[in-house]
């Protein structure tokens, strides 16, 4: 999955006129349900972040307990299960051999690069056996638009060969197997065992990690250490479609740079309304994907994503 980090200062919620904007923006929100709660929500924000007590032009927040949290948390990701009822995976795959493959390419880079170029890949190389006895030159020619090409084809002909020579050239499903391949860790090993086997994990990508932050779901930096944070909060059955939910936010309307805060649908539940675009009209254009009219990430997306709205993203090449 891709990578990419860390909020720019916009306008701060604390103002009357603010929460007005705020609630404007739920109204207007992007397409989705849920779309009509509105920020300006004080008891609703109240519950969710924290009180807030100004005093000498400060604010000061009460602590949040840990009750609270979860209540929050949980219901968090109700509104985002409301809001993208389709969220999948973005990368193209058929069986936990292609998906375990494209999440390893996927480090820096976009998923839509990824979908864009796997399918040559697949179609010289379709088994483990295939590619473990590739010509690495012509891997790396055909890996060469997603950046580290040289790197990652050692990482995916390396993890071929293992899966040869260790696993009879099935990918295993358990974590401790995964994560001995090479260019695999505990994040694409999640990725893999959530939606190829089933298996609960929590995806812990740059997107996962700058929304539960943002959230205050936990303070941890350390991607292990906000897995267990986070997993804590929820049952591990919501473990995966949670991941979705998190991620598909914060590629659409929670951005590193610059959240669309006017268009956020649980903006009421955020402590962090404010450091982005308030602006209604002004934070709509900040949406991506089907939010913002455009394309996703995958070739072949599900279904359900094609009929809420979502366009399949154009092959490489394609004008």
């Amino acid at each position: 999955m891709p990578a990419k980090k860390a909020a720019d200062s916009g306008n701060t919620a604390d103002s009357g006129k603010e929460a007005e904007s705020g609630k404007a923006a739920a109204e207007s929100a992007a397409t989705g349900r849920g779309a009509s709660k509105a920020p300006a929500d004080k008891d609703a924000v109240s519950k969710g972040a924290a009180s807030r007590n100004v005093s000498k032009g400060a604010v000061v927040r009460k602590p949040e307990s840990h009750t609270a949290l979860v209540r929050r948390a949980r219901r968090v990701n109700r509104e985002l299960a409301e809001i993208y009822p389709y969220a999948h995976p973005e990368l193209d795959f058929e069986n936990p051999f292609q998906l375990v493959v494209a999440t390893v390419l996927s480090a820096q880079t976009t998923d839509l690069r990824v979908n864009q170029t796997t399918p040559a890949l697949f179609a010289k190389y379709p088994t483990p056996e295939d590619l473990a006895a590739a010509d690495p030159a012509e891997v790396e020619e055909i890996l060469r638009p997603t950046g580290f090409f040289r790197a990652k084809t050692k990482s995916v002909m390396g993890l071929s060969k293992a899966l040869v020579e260790e696993f009879g050239g099935e990918v295993p499903g358990r974590l401790e197997d995964l994560v001995k391949l090479p260019g695999v860790g505990r994040k694409t090993a999640f990725v893999v065992l959530g939606n190829a086997f089933g298996r609960p994990g929590i995806t812990v990508d740059t997107h996962f990690q700058r929304l539960v932050r943002r959230w205050k779901w936990t303070e941890a930096t350390e991607p292990d250490k906000i897995e267990a944070a986070v997993g804590a909060l929820f049952p591990k059955s919501d473990w995966t479609m949670l991941s979705h939910h998190v991620i598909f936010h914060g590629r659409r309307i929670c951005h590193a740079r610059k959240p669309a805060c006017g268009a956020c649908p649980i903006a009421p539940l955020c402590p962090a309304y404010g450091e982005g675009e308030t602006d209604p009209e002004k934070a709509k254009k900040l949406l991506k994907y089907e939010k913002g009219g455009f394309p996703g990430q995958r070739l072949n997306p599900p279904q359900s994503y094609l009929d809420a709205g979502g366009r399949p993203a154009p092959p490489l090449g394609a004008g």
